[in-house]
Formats: structure tokens, C-alpha cells, sequence
């Protein structure tokens, strides 16, 4: 039996679409903005990104689209 908190992944990316989030991709490379939508190939829309490097903001975008084969993993961004 479930507990209460435990979420499949589909229902996680489902809860988190128009809120802040966290993708880290493969070369450790960190995207944090707000989720915009997705695909059945975790292919990612973003907005509002903020790219982040070794810790370090590198650069902002408007609008990202990730490709999802780059993507390690995505998380809920509760810092934003």
C-alpha cells in the first residue's frame, strides 16, 4: 500500500508543471525555471531559466526547451 506522500513519477511531473523546478542534465549543467510542459520523451519547456554551473549563475533565458535524453534528473525547485 501507498503511503500518502509517495508519488508515482507521472503524477510528480504532473503536480509540478507550472511551478518551479530543477533539471540536471547529464553534464551536470543545472536549468532551474518553471516547467512549462513535457513529453513522453522528457523532452523539457522551460521558462523564466536560469542556467547555473559549478554553482554559479551563467546565464538567464527567457524560454529553454531541453532535449530529454540530456536529462538526469528533474526535481521541485523549492528555493524559487
Amino acid at each position: 500500500m501507498q503511503n500518502q506522500q509517495e508519488k508515482s513519477p507521472t503524477e510528480f511531473l504532473n503536480n509540478v508543471i507550472g511551478r518551479p523546478v530543477l533539471v540536471k542534465l547529464n553534464s551536470g549543467v543545472d536549468y532551474r525555471g518553471i516547467l512549462s510542459c513535457l513529453d513522453g520523451y522528457m523532452n523539457i519547456a522551460l521558462e523564466q531559466t536560469e542556467e547555473w554551473v559549478n554553482g554559479q549563475l551563467k546565464n538567464k533565458y527567457g524560454d529553454a526547451f531541453i532535449r530529454g535524453n540530456n536529462v538526469l534528473y528533474i526535481s521541485a525547485d523549492k528555493s524559487r
